[in-house]
């Protein structure tokens, strides 16, 4: 299981003080205003940043980190992404499932069958859908309905599913 977990990535400065625009990967944008920290990753390294101030602006939120104070301190992190740590992320309730525990998950059908394996999720506004690559049908895009995914066990890192009629 990852231990840090993507909740944004800095997409552009907001003004000459520092702030930066985030696009929020996460269901709910609302959370970094009880965010303590971030991990910022630059590809070379990891930086723990402590969050000063959050502001919300159409899609983006705008956030301040402690110590940043003007645009030429933050400007060369445009475009990397932002990261908390597993401990810190928001409670899952029943049934609900980190996007990146699920990746890479092995899919079955309900007759127990080797089906194929979990490659992205895609976010629809209705319901999620599951994109599964298969050796026999190449990707098959499942939705995520209790009339389809029957069981996810992240023990066995096995999910189950029932095939709808054309689905394939």
């Amino acid at each position: 299981m990852e231990q840090l977990l993507q909740v944004g990535a800095i997409s552009s400065t907001h003004g000459i003080r520092g702030e930066v625009k985030v696009f929020p990967m996460t269901d709910d944008p609302k959370r970094y205003q009880t965010l303590k920290e971030v991990i910022l990753d630059t590809g070379k390294e990891q930086l723990t940043l402590e969050i000063e101030g959050v502001k919300f602006f159409k899609q983006f939120v705008i956030v301040k980190f402690k110590g940043i104070d003007n645009i030429n301190d933050i400007e060369k992190y445009k475009g990397c992404s932002l990261y908390v740590h597993r401990k810190d992320a928001v409670k899952l309730k029943k049934d609900e499932y980190f996007i990146a525990d699920l990746i890479g998950m092995k899919v079955v059908t309900d007759e127990e069958e080797a089906f194929g394996e979990l490659t992205d999720v895609l976010e629809t506004g209705a319901n999620e859908v599951y994109v599964i690559q298969t050796e026999k049908y190449g990707e098959v895009l499942v939705p995520a309905i209790r009339q389809c995914i029957l069981d996810v066990d992240m023990e066995t890192n096995i999910m189950r599913i029932h095939l709808l009629d054309g689905l394939l």
